[in-house]
Order: C-alpha cells, then sequence, then structure tokens
C-alpha cells in the first residue's frame, strides 16, 4: 500500500512548529508500519534540500511537479492544512489553526490565499485533522466541516535535552517575535519586576516584529531582555533548564507545542486562558486574560516570589505531559487512515 505525505514543511533547520510536526509524522509512521511504502512529496525548491529526509528503507522522495503527482497512492495526507490541486484517490488533511482568518496577523494578501487554501482542503478532504479540540471546532464553524470528519489528534512534546544545571531568575519566552504572540504586552509586564530578573525571548522575528522590537527599545528594562533569535533544539534545551518561568501569553494558538517542552524540562508556566492554550495546559499552568497586562504582571510576580507554586505546577506539568506524545499521535493518525481505507493487515 501506497501513502503520500506532503513533506514540504519537514525540510531546514530552522524549524516550526508545523514543521516539527510533519518531521514527527514521516519517521513516526514509516516506523509504526515497516510493511507500507511512504512517499514523501516535495516542490521542487525543496526536493534537492531533503536528501536525508527519507532515511528508512520504505520511504522514498518524490518530486511534486504539475501534473505529476500521488494520483496512484492510495492516500495523500496533507500535513499543513492544503492540498496539491489534482484529484486523489482519498485524502487527509491536517488543520493545525485559523488565526490568520479571525486575526490581524497577516497581510490581507497572505489571509485571502491562505484562506482559499483552507476552505479547498476542507471541501476535498475525506477526513481532516484537527490538532486540538479549539481548532476542531474552528474547522466546524468557520469552514463548514461536519463535525464527523474531523478528529482530534494532539502534539507530542519535542524530545529535547535538558541539562541538570542551576535555575536562574529567568523568565523564558519561546516562539517568534510576532504580535500574535503578545510579546509587547509580555515586555510590559516583565518590568514590574526587579532585578535580578531576566527576561529571555527566544525566537525570530515574525509578523510585526518592529512594533515589538521598538517597544522593547524603549523598554525602562532593557537591559535585563535578551533576544537570542532562533536557538538550535541543544540551545533551547538549555534555555527551558535554566529557566524559572516559561511565559507563554500568546493571543491565539492553535494548540501550543512550547508548553509540553516547558512542562518536560520542569519549568512553571503562565499562560493564556484563550484558544487552545487551557486545553494543552490543564491544571499544569497559571491561566491569565492575555489583553490584561496587570494580571499578566501579577502571575509573574507569583511565579518568582512562590517556590511552593512553583514546585506544584512544575509536579502537575511533569504529569501532564506523559499524556502527550508522538507515538500516540502517530498511532491515532493512522488509525484515521485505516477508518478510510479499511484494515491493513
Amino acid at each position: 500500500m501506497r501513502i503520500a505525505l506532503d513533506a514540504t514543511y519537514a525540510i531546514g533547520e530552522e524549524l516550526s512548529g508545523v514543521g516539527v510536526y510533519s518531521r514527527e509524522m514521516l519517521d513516526g509512521l514509516a516506523r509504526l508500519r515497516p510493511e507500507a511504502r511512504f512517499e514523501y512529496w516535495l516542490r521542487p525548491h525543496r526536493f534537492f534540500r531533503a536528501a536525508g529526509l527519507a532515511a528508512r528503507s520504505n520511504a522514498r522522495r518524490r518530486l511534486l511537479l504539475w501534473p505529476f503527482g500521488p494520483r496512484g497512492a492510495a492516500l495523500f495526507h496533507g500535513l499543513n492544512q492544503r492540498l496539491p490541486a489534482m484529484r486523489l484517490r482519498a485524502a487527509v488533511v491536517t488543520f493545525h489553526d485559523l488565526f490568520v482568518m479571525t486575526g490581524d496577523y497577516s497581510t490581507p494578501e497572505f489571509r485571502a490565499r491562505f484562506t482559499a487554501q483552507a476552505r479547498d482542503a476542507a471541501q476535498r478532504a475525506d477526513a481532516i485533522i484537527a490538532v486540538s479540540e479549539f481548532t476542531r471546532r474552528q474547522v466546524v464553524g468557520l469552514l463548514g466541516v461536519p463535525e464527523a470528519r474531523v478528529r482530534v489528534v494532539h502534539h507530542g512534546a519535542r524530545p529535547l535535552d535538558f541539562p541538570n544545571v542551576a535555575r536562574e531568575p529567568v523568565i523564558l519566552h519561546v516562539g517568534a517575535l510576532q504580535s500574535r504572540k503578545n510579546v509587547a504586552r509580555l515586555v510590559e509586564a516583565f518590568e514590574s519586576l526587579d532585578e535580578p530578573w531576566r527576561l529571555v525571548l527566544a525566537g525570530s522575528a515574525g509578523f510585526g516584529a518592529a512594533a515589538i522590537l521598538d517597544r522593547i527599545a524603549r523598554s525602562p528594562a532593557r537591559a535585563r531582555i535578551e533576544m537570542p533569535g532562533y536557538v538550535t533544539p541543544a540551545e533551547l534545551g538549555r534555555w527551558y533548564a535554566r529557566a524559572s518561568v516559561f511565559a507563554f501569553p500568546s493571543l491565539d494558538e492553535g494548540f501550543g507545542m512550547p508548553l509540553l517542552e516547558a512542562m518536560a524540562a520542569g519549568t512553571p508556566i503562565v499562560t493564556s486562558l484563550r484558544s487552545a492554550l487551557p486545553e494543552v495546559a490543564g491544571d499544569a499552568a497559571l491561566l491569565v486574560d492575555p489583553e490584561d497586562t496587570a494580571a499578566l504582571a501579577a502571575a509573574l510576580g507569583r511565579l518568582t516570589r512562590d517556590s511552593d507554586l512553583r514546585e506544584d505546577l512544575v509536579r502537575r506539568g511533569r504529569a501532564r505531559v506523559q499524556t502527550f506524545s508522538w507515538d500516540k499521535a502517530v498511532r491515532e493518525t493512522w488509525d484515521v487512515y485505516t477508518q478510510l481505507l479499511g484494515p491493513q493487515d
């Protein structure tokens, strides 16, 4: 049996959350079902950068170039809410989020292109995977998809290495410097904390970064704010291990993978009470209104002062992260395939 997947977002060193998801799905499915044949379809500008992607004997790279494509595969899985413009025997598509459609977090041109691709994929897919219950509700409500066609499959936690180092007075944020991540308000809330506390913003520039960088430059706490940019997985593991607090007050998330990483590292969390973040955080984080700067500052203050609270959240986080895994996500994804194609022995 031939299973085809869109490998577009699995290429490169600086992977986004969608890139991490794509890598885990590609390798995990090939590992789970060694008897199946997996095809990783890539557009020309990425095909020649992906020589090491299909490392398993039952996986092959394929060039996605019109009119050639995965027509003959038993099933095609679009890993990032779009499908190739051709007739497919069976199609599954994963939706990560729809914030581009609901908020001012991109250019009008990108919003129009994204919306058209999302509506097309939702209409043509035989089954849809949503990475959270929040995203499932958005797919049903915004794209008019019947509930029975949408299955929730949560992400897992990336296997980072967390060295055994002393915690420092550091509040860590992981994510692009973009308006959706609410970084400017986090900076304002951080200003209520005294030395020796530092704020570390690990992530590259994104939409709206200019205004965020200007706010940081004007901050009275500028000397205590670090911006290392994109960090490698090894560096990221060290930052999680060093930080005493993880702050993720995003305005909109389809899942929120950094929450699981912080839980796995034993770093207590303050995050937003909206979008998918409460679903992921459960009782293992302080939840605040992300648009209430005073509430965010108060939550940061509580965590910096109350070691018992930090220890309680760490304990809860370590237990909660065990309920999420990439192995589980891969198995549940294969279950979606078998519901369409029938049992595959």
